[in-house]
């Protein structure tokens, strides 16, 4: 008897820049796989070049695949929620630009009702003290970055960017979901 493995699910996050998400979420247990990409943008395969201009569109983000055996959407999304700032608009921290914005870019329909269920959740708790301004849209237009961007803080821990930015919300994270963290 044979048994298939277990059907795997794609969401597309934007949460700042993509070497704090993406290094937040190779972490994660049940994330398969996390590339660094831009999406919902007008240009067909930007630069990271263009897309800092701001004048893409597009939004600097993570495509997780995941097992929803092993861990559910809307895990993912308070992961997502806890470790940036959904409440600044085009902004996370010193990244300014509209390519930093919060988002939640669904290949489903079913993904759409989960994100937006999350959102009126964190809406009605008030843990913020300002509105979520996370977008959720459908995934448009996605394109992965390039080479280099790809497990940057891996590859460059020491880098300043990596050491002062990245490294404290990957500590975050693995303070406050050390049960979500991969063996």
């Amino acid at each position: 008897m044979s048994t298939s493995p277990s059907p795997t699910e794609t969401i597309v996050l934007g949460g700042g820049c993509f070497w704090c998400t993406e290094a937040v979420f190779d972490r994660v247990q049940g994330v398969l796989d996390v590339e660094s990409g831009y999406c919902n943008g007008q240009t067909v395969n930007p630069t990271y070049e263009q897309v800092c201009t701001g004048r893409t569109g597009h939004a600097e983000v993570v495509k997780l695949d995941f097992d929803p055996a092993q861990i559910s959407l809307r895990e993912i999304l308070e992961i997502f929620f806890v470790v940036h700032d959904p409440t600044t608009l085009n902004r996370q921290g010193n990244d300014v630009g509209t390519q930093y914005r919060s988002g939640i870019y669904y290949t489903s329909d079913a993904q759409k009702e989960v994100a937006e269920g999350v959102i009126r959740e964190i809406e009605a708790s008030k843990t913020y003290h300002s509105p979520v301004v996370t977008e959720v849209a459908k995934l448009a237009n996605y394109s992965t970055a390039e080479a280099y961007h790809q497990d940057y803080f891996l590859n460059n821990p020491n880098q300043g960017y990596c050491a002062f930015v990245v490294g404290p919300k990957v500590e975050k994270f693995q303070k406050t979901f050390a049960s979500r963290l991969k063996a």
